[in-house]
């Protein structure tokens, strides 16, 4: 046989058996996300890229803690809570294994922001979550039919009977605390304290029952509440009002005077995940700066990528910065760990809200 074909037939031989090892160790990625973090292009050039495979269920804090509860941290392989869920629902029900966090390429994420979650997600020594995505809640206002909207206590004036829309979930006790001149996130550590302002947020949430129209459930339940003009003013999330103010430009996020309520949402590796390959490789792809603006044009938020803003839409840009003046950057309440036992308590008090007559 000749050289040349001998060459030719062992260059088949070693592609063979490249691919077949590609493929012995492809996976299939368990990805447990939020709306608009798997976009289908970004899903589709990973798989290109790595041969694993993406299967993304979408779901929200509350729930991914119960799946993972319900199954030991099982039947998935990351997840992506936002960072004051970690540290407390590991310690009380262990669902997540500690990162291996030689396996993450840590130059792609903004410095400050990845060691604020390491440092708020360690438990007993380990590391349990990075950065991913991140944003704030605050208030949207239609400015043109409620001028005066500036804080959350705003939304009790008796101007706006029947106007105000808000979720009944814990950010509003939060916010109605900070907003009472309270500090909820200085209390965590004595229950005693929390409680005393839970009592305080409870009977202002009771007081404020007749401006609420509704108490909202979904992202786009409000956003069309808000269109439509059957609410003024409302307790959303700064994408919701960036989103609308696009549409029209008298309805927008405003930044609470006693600061927007920021968040982290992370990525975390349930406990028996098996496919952590898998899952390191899909985060170091998404965190790409370009891939990472791709993130922010589908969920709509800014991601812990760092020079991801480069690739963002300006349009976008612009509306944050409107919104986000330095002072108020400067004020954003950024959630700490919840404490376990701390969520049963807030959900007693909302269950009373609900009820109240």
């Amino acid at each position: 046989m000749a050289r040349s074909t001998l060459r030719a037939v062992a260059a088949l031989a070693g592609a063979a058996l490249a691919l077949g090892a590609a493929s012995a160790s492809a996976e299939t990625l368990r990805l447990l996300t939020w709306g608009g973090y798997a976009p289908d292009d970004v899903v589709a050039m990973f798989e290109k890229e790595t041969g694993h495979k993406v299967e993304v269920t979408l779901s929200n804090n509350e729930e991914m803690i119960a799946k993972l509860r319900a199954t030991g941290g099982g039947g998935f392989d990351l997840a992506q809570p936002s960072q004051d869920r970690i540290a407390g629902a590991q310690a009380e029900f262990g669902i997540y294994k500690p990162l291996d966090l030689s396996r993450i390429d840590a130059a792609q994420f903004i410095p400050s922001m990845l060691e604020a979650t390491k440092r708020n997600t360690t438990v007993d020594g380990k590391v349990y979550g990075v950065p991913h995505v991140w944003g704030t809640s605050g208030l949207v206002v239609n400015t043109a039919k409620a001028p005066g909207v500036k804080d959350y206590l705003d939304l009790c004036d008796p101007a706006l009977k029947g106007r105000v829309s808000y979720r009944l979930k814990r950010p509003t006790l939060i916010a109605f605390a900070f907003a009472m001149g309270e500090d909820p996130f200085a209390a965590y550590a004595d229950p005693d304290a929390y409680k005393a302002i839970l009592d305080k947020v409870e009977k202002k949430l009771v007081e404020c029952k007749a401006n609420v129209k509704t108490y909202w459930s979904g992202g786009d339940e409000i956003l069309n509440l808000l269109r439509s003009g059957e609410v003024w003013a409302a307790m959303a999330w700064d994408t919701g009002g960036w989103k609308l103010n696009a549409e029209n430009p008298d309805i927008t996020f405003v930044a609470p005077a006693s600061g927007a309520l920021g968040w982290i949402d992370t990525f975390a590796l349930p406990k028996r995940g098996r496919a952590d390959d898998a899952a390191y490789a899909w985060i170091n792809f998404v965190m790409r700066p370009e891939i990472a603006a791709r993130i922010t044009a589908s969920a709509g938020n800014f991601t812990a990528s760092k020079g991801a803003d480069a690739f963002a839409d300006p349009a976008l840009k612009a509306r944050f910065q409107a919104s986000f003046p330095p002072e108020a950057i400067d004020n954003i309440k950024w959630y700490p760990p919840v404490p376990a036992g701390l969520e049963a308590m807030e959900g007693a008090v909302l269950d009373r809200v609900k009820a109240a007559q």
